[in-house]
């Protein structure tokens, strides 16, 4: 994750520098070597994330990308880049808070046992009333979506055995797929409620700025206009759903036709060509894709 990034250009190479030190451990080397199973800790995965992300950053700006976005957008943790794109907070400032978020979420697991399952060609109302009718049973736990991800692809969380029936329940309705992930958090529930307070008061110690540039919540699937709203939305995001779909949406229908993912994947760009197969979709996950991108917007 990253290595390439690393290797070739010197501005990504001094955010994974600074995350190391600012971290006090070697994350480049886990990013780079592993062990898989330590990097896909949620306590790690969060940081690795974000660091990939700021560093496809610092090589896109050092290339001399100087276009400003109409809109930043980030899902679920990718929220915190969006963050540190729109100078909300700085990069480091940003690495401290993602890693308690991953802290805080892995307790919460920790204290809260559930999962997450993915579920494929069912209708948001299909599944939101699969929820409701796992929750209200009463005698395996809660259930709500945690992702509206594109038209077609939501994934729910809750308590392991909600999740259960909830597949069952899904593939009944005729979901083309219902599949358990494999996490051993609840994310996006209210099984994160747990730590929410402390994750508050993490969030209240961080410095904020207004964005340079609008930022799409998650929750509302609309643009943050105060720093008090930003905090509301960082804990908010724990447990509520992540309307990516909406967001999206929301975006083109303010007329956005092309859109930049940075990041380790190309995850979101499959996402965002699943909601609209009008616009034009680009992801800089490596040095190559980079040039990619800039001979693309250059021709």
């Amino acid at each position: 994750m990253g290595q390439a990034f690393f290797n070739e250009l010197p501005a990504a190479r001094a955010i994974f520098e600074q995350a190391d030190a600012g971290l006090g451990f070697s994350l480049s080397q886990l990013c780079f070597e592993g062990p898989e199973e330590a990097l896909n800790d949620t306590i790690n995965t969060q940081v690795a994330i974000y660091t990939t992300s700021m560093a496809a950053l610092a090589a896109l700006r050092a290339a001399g990308f100087t276009a400003q976005p109409d809109f930043v957008a980030g899902h679920s943790l990718g929220e915190y880049s969006a963050y540190a794109a729109a100078g909300v907070f700085s990069v480091g400032d940003g690495l401290r808070l993602v890693r308690e978020r991953g802290r805080l979420m892995k307790k919460a697991g920790e204290l809260n046992p559930g999962g997450m399952a993915a579920f494929l060609k069912l209708d948001d109302d299909v599944v939101a009333e699969i929820c409701q009718k796992v929750t209200d049973a009463g005698d395996v736990g809660t259930l709500q979506v945690a992702n509206y991800n594109s038209p077609g692809q939501i994934v729910v969380s809750g308590h392991s055995a909600a999740v259960d029936r909830g597949i069952e329940l899904a593939l009944e309705a005729k979901a083309r797929r219902a599949v358990k992930l494999p996490v051993s958090i609840a994310a996006h529930s209210e099984l994160m409620r747990v730590v929410a307070d402390e994750f508050r008061q993490a969030v209240d110690a961080t410095p904020l700025n207004l964005p340079e540039t609008p930022i799409v919540a998650n929750i509302s699937a609309a643009p943050l206009e105060s720093v008090e709203a930003i905090r509301e939305e960082m804990e908010g995001q724990l447990t509520n759903s992540v309307y990516w779909t909406a967001s999206v949406e929301w975006m083109i229908g303010q007329g956005v036709d092309t859109f930049v993912e940075l990041g380790p994947k190309d995850v979101l760009a499959g996402l965002i060509k699943r909601v609209s197969k009008q616009v034009q979709v680009y992801s800089i996950n490596t040095p190559q894709a980079l040039n990619g991108f800039l001979s693309s917007v250059n021709s």
